[in-house]
């Protein structure tokens, strides 16, 4: 088990690392992925599965929706094209290995409290309700509505669709695309 979080945390140190150091937006992407994942692993050793899942869920579709949006949007291919991830290169590794050194002293340093009492009897119900109060009904109302209206949002600013290219059935020989420069058959 030790060894196991010293892998976890090296790995999400030096992946960390790797996204000020590797120079395509698709590399760093994928570096930042392995050190959220290393982290959700350490965070499962803590023996908050919840919070694991929730972590490796949030940032397995984040990094995957970069991805897409960087094949989509950038000139480059898919990003992999050599660039500069960060400006002010120095301060940037001044700060970040700064911060890195003051928090792995206060780890190291900090005389840690001893237990009180005892942990809850589900600690996923105790995590809900000291996050969220009497508002989980709230914030579960707000997710719902939040996914709808990116949903709503995606199929408004759809100007056309196949339906528009290919005909009703989709058995048009040829597209008939409107704005030319598409895809087509």
């Amino acid at each position: 088990m030790v060894v196991v979080s010293w892998v976890l945390a090296l790995a999400a140190v030096v992946s960390g690392f790797g996204v000020f150091r590797l120079n395509s937006m698709a590399r760093v992407t994928f570096s930042l992925l392995v050190s959220f994942l290393a982290v959700a692993g350490l965070v499962l050793l803590l023996g908050l599965d919840y919070l694991s899942a929730v972590i490796v869920l949030m940032m397995v579709i984040e990094m995957v929706v970069m991805a897409v949006f960087m094949i989509m949007y950038m000139m480059n291919p898919a990003g992999l094209m050599p660039m500069a991830m960060y400006h002010n290169k120095a301060g940037a590794m001044t700060i970040s290995v700064g911060t890195f050194v003051l928090l792995a002293a206060g780890i190291l340093l900090v005389d840690w409290p001893e237990r009180r009492g005892a942990p809850a009897p589900d600690p996923t119900f105790a995590l809900g309700r000291s996050l969220m109060g009497e508002q989980m009904l709230t914030m579960m109302t707000l997710g719902i509505t939040l996914f709808a209206t990116i949903v709503a949002t995606v199929v408004l600013s759809t100007g056309r669709g196949r339906y528009d290219r290919l005909g009703d059935d989709l058995d048009s020989a040829t597209a008939d695309d409107p704005l030319g420069g598409g895809v087509g058959r």
